[in-house]
């Protein structure tokens, strides 16, 4: 059976948990492979809004499995609160539904003090972090003295971790704590240990070897579809770095943070707005500091959904969307909030940077260069008509179409879903990727 990658194509927050969650309905299995709780996934299903964190966006469909990857980085009281949300709401009513990684890396109470700490430091050049221990949290995972979610089991061996890694983590928190002029909050270790191995507790029946699962799943022929956080732009690696996130976000890391080899991947889904936000700092080609940018921010409620900050917007940015297309072997590209766009006269979209004087289609690899391209533009005719009751491309107004083939040609990937509006049933699904036969 064919398994398909979801991943951002932009920035973040292009609307991948709407996508995936109108996918789930196509697959037995729902992976969650890497990043946080910094990553908000909004669903609207019926009117009703629901925002998850960490829980695949799979689960508000009964009858599957989701999982969370070990490629997580997981803040036990947050997971804790979404289970309890969701078994209130009657959306969880197995513990079957939810399988946590035994491998995943948790975030502790020092972690997000060092994340608001470090980033006050940084004065008037801020990463833009949201303060919830992701980076220290994959740092400590990288310098091999991380705190798994097996260890949240085992008492003894917790107690010990906890008080050695705190200590270690101290005399930082101090020193950035005095520079920053702010009180640092009594960090108790033993107390520490206690509050987490009662997390441990409840989330004992979750825990398992999730990528042995995930083999059975995908021998005995389930289809599995792979959840990323964050996006393309923001990948560690391949991002807009230093302003990007501590995780790999692209297509190739569903198969490291899942545990599953990169040849049960199929098919790879790039999700992108039809036009491009950016949270935080870092240069931004298509930025748009005027009415029109405000009103996209306006119209397409443009705030984060975990951390309410405003969104940076602008016009689509072609040369960044090749770029995603190509680091991560997009097959296909769902298009959200086109409906956005409606009311507009005229469309501009990015097909080429000017640097240094020479053109250029290529999406630079240093941020200092990217800083200072200036985008070329194509200008495309907008439309009137509302596009919330549209369920099929004919539906479409003809510059509507017309603007979704020329993202086509510009990406150089067909586009295989248009969202136009919220709600799970504003989509126009036009190829299912799971219908593609399996390479295997």
């Amino acid at each position: 059976m064919p398994n398909v990658v979801v991943v951002g194509a932009q920035w973040g927050d292009e609307g991948k948990g709407k996508v995936v969650d109108l996918l789930t309905q196509h697959a037995q299995v729902v992976v969650r492979f890497q990043g946080g709780n910094n990553a908000g996934h909004t669903l609207v299903v019926g009117g009703e809004k629901t925002i998850l964190t960490l829980i695949p966006s799979g689960i508000l469909h009964s009858g599957k499995t989701c999982v969370i990857g070990n490629g997580v980085v997981l803040d036990p009281s947050v997971l804790v609160a979404e289970i309890d949300a969701l078994r209130a709401r009657g959306v969880i009513r197995s513990e079957a539904q939810l399988i946590v990684s035994e491998s995943a890396h948790v975030i502790f109470p020092w972690h997000k003090h060092l994340d608001v700490l470090r980033e006050k430091a940084r004065g008037a050049s801020p990463i833009g972090t949201t303060g919830r221990g992701i980076g220290p949290a994959y740092e400590d995972k990288v310098a091999r003295r991380g705190i798994r979610v097996r260890d949240l089991l085992d008492s003894g061996r917790l107690t010990r971790k906890v008080e050695e890694r705190l200590t270690a983590a101290l005399d930082e928190l101090k020193l950035l704590a005095g520079r920053a002029g702010t009180e640092l909050p009594a960090l108790e270790p033993a107390a520490i240990a206690r509050e987490y191995a009662a997390f441990g507790a409840r989330l004992r029946p979750h825990v398992r070897d999730a990528s042995l699962y995930l083999h059975g799943e995908a021998r005995a022929g389930a289809r599995i579809l792979f959840e990323g956080a964050q996006g393309t732009l923001l990948d560690i690696d391949h991002g807009t770095y230093p302003f990007v996130t501590s995780s790999n976000c692209v297509a190739g890391n569903a198969a490291v943070g899942s545990g599953l080899g990169p040849t049960e991947i199929d098919r790879v889904v790039g999700i992108s707005k039809a036009y491009t936000t950016r949270v935080g700092g870092g240069p931004f080609p298509t930025e748009l500091k005027n009415d029109i940018g405000e009103r996209l921010r306006k119209v397409g409620n443009e705030f984060g959904s975990v951390t309410g900050r405003p969104r940076r917007c602008g016009w689509l940015d072609g040369v960044s969307l090749r770029y995603a297309a190509r680091v991560n072997g997009l097959s296909g590209l769902a298009l959200t909030k086109l409906d956005v766009l409606s009311g507009l006269p005229e469309l501009k979209l990015c097909t080429s940077y000017s640097l240094a004087g020479a053109q250029t289609g290529d999406f630079p690899s240093d941020v200092d260069d990217l800083a200072q391209v200036s985008p070329a533009y194509e200008t495309l005719p907008g439309w009137e008509e509302r596009l919330a009751g549209v369920r099929s491309v004919e539906q479409l107004p003809a510059a509507a179409r017309a603007y979704v083939r020329r993202v086509e040609e510009v990406a150089g990937v067909p586009v295989v879903c248009i969202s136009v509006g919220a709600d799970r049933g504003e989509t126009i699904l036009l190829e299912n990727p799971f219908d593609r036969p399996s390479h295997r």
